[in-house]
């Protein structure tokens, strides 16, 4: 295999080949990200003399930018690896990458790839992919609703116009509307499909998992090959981080937070009721304080419980037990 280490911003796409990783012989190549940019990477590397099943491509997770070309290439029979920004931030440090540009970056995922010849990558299937963009959209209006809404708050207490009032009004009531339909329909895709209805229906029966905690992370799951709950927990940035200087300064541990805030901000909450109404992760909570926990890092630990929960009632297909050993 010819691993391609590829750089992925939003407007564009730094690719490196590494045709003699010894010798260091590499071609180096910069198109745009779109579709047509990810088909003309896999000609240029057939012009080098290399077709598509003999490149193992790398790129790192960045949001939505990557998921267009790696989708592309994977479609077009080149294998793809996704790979942990941090696992290649620390390999780069450790080939003493001192300068940081975009063309260096695409090398660095080359040789990450021929040193660590990290797992191939499978794209979400169509239906988990319309389930993604459905629950996106829904959550994009509902923080607009959010804003418009404080914003009706702040005109309600000046001295405003009533067409700016009937304005705002009406935005409100289209954006009820629109979250409605939304809500409906996600609701209908969930039902057509017999795995995503399954998966909804064993997060459900997780208490302090609500239908909207249920379907994000059925989202977040389902497009994420996820070997753990660990990983899982990782990802949404739930994992303790302790902070260390030299010997004698030990700083407290905390959430690493790297993972997507929105995601975060729902465990939370399913963390607080499940605190109170969940029996492994009320024994938790209450086992945290006993001990001299803060509340709040009892919380953390609360929702890191709430994912494993999660996790483990999707990987094991059965409905959570109350009654289940503690140690689970």
């Amino acid at each position: 295999m010819f691993y391609l280490g590829i750089d992925v911003s939003k407007l564009k796409l730094d690719c490196t080949l590494l045709l003699d990783p010894e010798n260091d012989k590499r071609k180096s190549k910069v198109l745009p990200n779109s579709r047509d940019g990810a088909r003309d990477l896999v000609r240029w590397c057939f012009k080098h003399g290399v077709g598509a099943d003999r490149i193992h491509a790398v790129l790192e997770a960045t949001g939505p930018y990557h998921e267009q070309v790696a989708t592309t290439l994977h479609d077009g029979g080149v294998t793809v690896s996704i790979a942990n920004p941090a696992n290649v931030h620390d390999f780069g440090r450790a080939l003493a990458m001192r300068s940081k540009t975009d063309a260096l970056d695409s090398l660095v995922l080359a040789r990450y790839g021929v040193a660590m010849r990290p797992a191939a990558w499978q794209p979400p299937p169509v239906h988990v992919r319309e389930l993604r963009a459905l629950i996106t959209q829904l959550e994009a209006l509902s923080k607009d609703r959010l804003r418009t809404l404080n914003r009706q708050e702040k005109i309600e207490a000046s001295a405003a116009s009533e067409l700016v009032e009937r304005s705002i009004s009406d935005t409100l009531s289209f954006y009820d509307q629109e979250i409605a339909l939304l809500e409906k329909a996600i609701d209908d895709h969930i039902d057509r499909h017999p795995d995503l209805k399954d998966d909804a229906k064993l997060l459900s029966t997780i208490p302090g998992v609500g239908p909207k905690v249920a379907r994000t992370m059925l989202r977040v799951m389902r497009t994420h090959q996820f070997k753990c709950a660990e990983d899982l927990a990782a990802y949404l940035g739930l994992v303790p981080v302790q902070r260390q200087s030299g010997t004698s300064l030990h700083g407290r541990s905390r959430m690493s937070k790297a993972g997507p805030a929105d995601v975060r901000a729902l465990v939370y909450m399913a963390g607080v009721v499940a605190s109170k109404h969940n029996p492994h992760v009320r024994a938790l909570y209450q086992r945290l304080l006993a001990t001299g926990k803060t509340k709040m890092s009892a919380l953390g630990a609360c929702m890191r419980k709430v994912v494993h929960l999660c996790f483990g009632v999707l990987k094991t297909r059965q409905a959570y037990r109350p009654d289940y050993a503690f140690s689970a």
